[in-house]
């Protein structure tokens, strides 16, 4: 009877022992999944990618930039058309978070620097140096046109990007932006072309 005892003693003890070791080993488990599902968030979310997909955020971040840019100088000016100034407010809008979510991705990819250096600017529609400071300098009307012929180009050469990574990609959400960028700039395209034409 002390035997039994003693065993039945001996099970309940080890039973709660194991009970306790479990939950205090599932614990750190717990948080090391929890911490992990957080700090991989936007990788899981954004999901697999390849050199198309780096490639791609890695140009359009400095082509969106300089949009935004030449969008904030028109801004600043006096006497230009409402209609322009309403665009300019639009591409900064869409653009700013755009580029934003792009450097994101390029981080989680582990990705750096841009794509741009040592391109030929017409491939892409950015503007020069020279132009860009031409519609610094410019006002009014001249302004006006300056930045609607130069956006326009601007947004073709963002649509050329936006069709290679739709094709090329393998990033759904790359792939989601890219095809955003085609109808929403191919959109501007025609609202610009049709302002042009009444200045």
């Amino acid at each position: 009877m002390p035997k039994i005892r003693t065993t039945v003693v001996i099970t309940v003890i080890l039973a709660a022992t194991l009970t306790l070791a479990a939950c205090s080993s599932s614990q750190p488990m717990g948080s090391m999944n929890d911490g992990d599902s957080a700090s991989s968030a936007p990788r899981s979310s954004q999901g697999a990618f390849n050199d198309q997909d780096v490639v791609f955020a890695q140009m359009m971040v400095p082509h969106h930039e300089q949009a935004v840019e030449m969008s904030d100088m028109i801004l600043t000016k006096s006497g230009i058309d409402r209609r322009i100034s309403a665009l300019a407010t639009d591409i900064t809008a869409a653009q700013g978070p755009e580029i934003a979510t792009m450097n994101a991705w390029l981080t989680t990819w582990g990705a750096s620097g841009t794509g741009m250096s040592g391109m030929d600017h017409g491939d892409t529609g950015m503007m020069s140096d020279s132009e860009m400071t031409g519609l610094k300098d410019a006002s009014g009307t001249e302004a006006g046109r300056l930045f609607l012929t130069g956006m326009t180009a601007h947004h073709e050469g963002a649509i050329t990007m936006a069709e290679t990574e739709v094709s090329d990609g393998k990033n759904a959400a790359a792939i989601a932006l890219a095809k955003k960028i085609v109808s929403t700039q191919a959109g501007e395209i025609q609202k610009m072309k049709d302002i042009l034409a009444t200045l």
